[in-house]
């Protein structure tokens, strides 16, 4: 029983930094329905640079806060000057932002460095409880939190704002909503920089986590969120939410019972999933 709860948690917590990047990609896709492949480089961007003042200051909080502006200044130039002239082709979004990824990939190695990156966590949440013979470790519940907090607060923006009813009313009819008065455009680049920021937050959280960064974390992780995404249902942040946690809790039980198939169970389970309900989880259909 302990093993069981002790998979679990972990299985959240990861299920925790998935959907911080998950939760951009369903906001992109909903509102502005762009395939945004280079996602996942804002997750490393975030980890590598957030790392990098978690380093130089010694503070994680202000590593935190860093990660999270790169990926909003990030998203901003993006947004701006490669996403907005592709918007009406899915084709080109793909080709744009699939260069994007490879592009960003080498920038960190250029920036940063070709090796792989040693990260310690923070002094005060490298702890952990034992209750009952289960291992409670401070920075999985740590993790945990912050994807909670993030999720509640997305809830609160999309359910209970301004900005979160025009997003709301975008994605069903965005033009409906600009014949309103509404200038769709500067939404797109609000909606596109939170994205953004949440990938690098993601990012930044992942790296104590995992103990070790890469340039290539970008690529694994998106693949991830893009599964989620399309599990969850695209556009459903509650979708994503509940496909990330699936995911994470899967990928830990796999992981420890059957190592051999853990790669390949997300995939399985995305096509079980679009087999029964082609829309997703909680996809509109």
């Amino acid at each position: 029983m302990e093993v069981l709860l002790n998979l679990t948690i972990n299985g959240i917590a990861t299920g925790s930094l998935i959907f911080l990047l998950a939760a951009g990609l369903t906001l992109i896709f909903g509102l502005m329905h762009v395939l945004n492949f280079a996602h996942g480089a804002l997750f490393a961007w975030g980890a590598y640079f957030g790392v990098w003042i978690y380093t130089q200051t010694g503070s994680f909080v202000i590593g935190i806060v860093g990660a999270i502006v790169i990926g909003a200044l990030l998203g901003w130039l993006l947004e701006r000057w490669i996403i907005q002239p592709v918007y009406t082709n899915t084709m080109s979004q793909i080709q744009v932002t699939m260069g994007l990824l490879l592009v960003m990939n080498e920038c960190i190695k250029v920036f940063f460095g070709p090796n792989q990156v040693s990260v310690q966590l923070p002094p005060y949440l490298d702890e952990s409880w034992l209750i009952g013979g289960v291992i409670l470790i401070k920075y999985r519940l740590f993790v945990i939190a912050i994807g909670i907090l993030v999720f509640l607060g997305l809830q609160y923006m999309l359910k209970r704002t301004r900005l979160g009813l025009i997003v709301r009313a975008g994605v069903m009819n965005k033009e409906m909503v600009q014949a309103l008065g509404v200038n769709i455009k500067k939404v797109f680049l609000y909606v596109f920089i939170l994205g953004c920021g949440m990938a690098a937050l993601g990012g930044m959280l992942f790296a104590p986590y995992s103990g070790v960064i890469h340039a290539e974390i970008g690529m694994d992780y998106g693949i991830l969120a893009f599964i989620v995404v399309v599990i969850g249902g695209m556009g459903s942040m509650v979708g994503s939410a509940l496909a990330a946690l699936l995911v994470g809790v899967l990928g830990a039980f796999m992981t420890f019972y059957v190592p051999s198939v853990a790669l390949a169970v997300n995939m399985l389970l995305m096509f079980g999933v679009l087999m029964f309900r082609p829309a997703g989880l909680l996809g509109r259909g």
